[in-house]
C-alpha cells in the first residue's frame, strides 16, 4: 500500500512538471483551433469572444490521469456512490419533484429510479454539477494529446451550440471534463439528446424540467429497455476461458446466451428466474486495475441494460454502481 501511495505521489509531481512545459504551445494551438471552427461555420466574432479568456488548466490533465475509475477497487468505488445517505438524499429529492419524475417514466418509459440513480452519481441530485470553466477543460484537454481527437471535436460541437444561442456560453461552468448540468452532458449529448420539454425555447440542463426528460430521451434513444436485467455479482469456476473474462469497458466482447455461461457460474441457480436466453457477458472489473487482485473475484455477468450505461460512461465500475444505486431504489420508493 505505501508503495501504491509513493507511486501516485511521484506520477502526480512528474505530470505537474510536464504540464508547465506543454502550455507553452496553447496560444499557438488557440490559432490552429480557430481555424478549425471557422472551417465549420462558426463565425470569428463568436470564437473571438468564446474563446478570449480561454486558459490552459493544468488540474485537468491531472484529473484526467488521476480519475477513481483508474484506481479504486469495485467494492470501493460502489460503495462510495451508493451509500445510505445518497439513498436518503434521493429520496427527499424523488419525493420533492414527484409528479414531473413520474410524468417522464410514463413519458418515456424509463425507470424513475435509474433516473435518480445517474443523477445522484452524477452531480449528487443537482447540489453538484462542477465549478470549471467548461470552454477551458475542453481546450486543455483537446490541446492534450491522449485524446485530443475526441474533446477537439466536443469543443467544436459546444462552440456550435453557442453560435446558434442554443447555450449562453457566460453560464458553461461544470466537470473537469466538459460535461453540463444535472446529468452531466458532453456537447455532442446535448446536440443529439437534449430537449426543450418546457417550451421555453431554450435548454436549461440546470433546469429539473429539461434536465429530467433530456436523460430520460438519451437513455431511450440508446436503448435501455425497461424491467430487463443490468448485471449480477457471480462466483466464477476455475475452469471458466480467460477470453470469456472482459476486463475492458471499450467492447464488452464474448457475449453468449445466458444458458452458456451458466455451466462457469457457481451459484448459477440465483439466476434461474432470468430468461436462459437473454444475451450476456462476464466481466471481471479489477483485473486490469488493482495490483494484485483476483483473476475471478469479483465478478459480474452483465446484460443489453448494462452495456447502455457504458454508452453514457465507459467504466465497467460506473455502469455497475449506477444499476446498484438503482436497485436500492426500487426498495425504497
Amino acid at each position: 500500500m505505501k508503495l501504491i501511495r509513493f507511486s501516485i505521489i511521484f506520477l502526480v509531481l512528474s505530470l505537474k512538471f510536464a504540464y508547465s512545459y506543454d502550455a507553452k504551445h496553447f496560444d499557438e494551438w488557440k490559432l490552429n483551433l480557430k481555424k478549425k471552427a471557422l472551417d465549420s461555420n462558426i463565425s470569428e466574432k463568436t470564437f473571438d469572444l468564446v474563446m478570449l479568456n480561454v486558459k490552459y488548466l493544468p488540474k485537468v490533465i491531472e484529473y484526467d490521469r488521476f480519475q477513481p475509475e483508474f484506481y479504486e477497487d469495485t467494492k470501493t468505488y460502489i460503495s462510495k456512490r451508493t451509500s445510505k445517505k445518497k439513498q436518503t438524499k434521493g429520496i427527499d429529492f424523488y419525493k420533492n419533484n414527484k409528479d414531473l419524475i413520474d410524468l417522464v417514466e410514463l413519458e418515456f418509459d424509463i425507470e424513475k429510479e435509474l433516473l435518480l440513480a445517474l443523477m445522484g452519481i452524477e452531480t449528487n441530485f443537482g447540489s453538484y454539477v462542477g465549478k470549471m470553466d467548461i470552454l477551458s477543460s475542453l481546450a486543455t484537454l483537446s490541446y492534450d494529446k491522449r485524446r485530443s481527437e475526441f474533446f477537439t471535436n466536443e469543443l467544436i460541437t459546444l462552440l456550435k451550440l453557442i453560435e446558434t444561442k442554443k447555450i449562453d456560453y457566460q453560464t458553461l461552468y461544470g466537470s473537469w471534463a466538459g460535461a453540463f448540468g444535472f446529468f452531466q452532458f458532453m456537447p455532442s449529448t446535448i446536440t443529439n439528446y437534449a430537449i426543450d420539454h418546457n417550451n421555453d425555447n431554450k435548454i436549461n440542463l440546470k433546469d429539473n424540467e429539461d434536465a429530467y426528460p433530456s436523460a430520460a430521451n438519451y437513455l431511450k434513444r440508446i436503448g435501455w429497455k425497461k424491467n430487463l436485467p443490468c448485471f449480477y455479482q457471480i462466483e466464477l469456476s476455475k475452469k471458466v476461458p480467460k477470453k470469456y473474462l472482459n476486463i475492458s469497458a471499450k467492447k464488452i466482447n464474448n457475449k453468449k446466451k445466458l444458458s452458456f455461461f451458466k455451466k462457469y457460474i457457481k451459484n448459477h441457480s440465483e439466476l434461474d428466474f432470468l430468461d436462459d436466453n437473454l444475451i450476456s457477458a462476464i466481466i471481471t472489473p479489477d483485473k486490469d486495475i488493482i495490483p494484485n487482485a483476483e483473476t475471478l473475484n469479483p465478478a459480474y455477468v452483465v446484460f443489453n441494460n448494462y452495456e447502455v450505461i457504458l454508452k453514457w460512461n465507459r467504466s465497467l465500475r460506473f455502469a455497475l454502481a449506477v444499476c446498484t444505486l438503482k436497485n436500492k431504489f426500487e426498495n425504497d420508493i
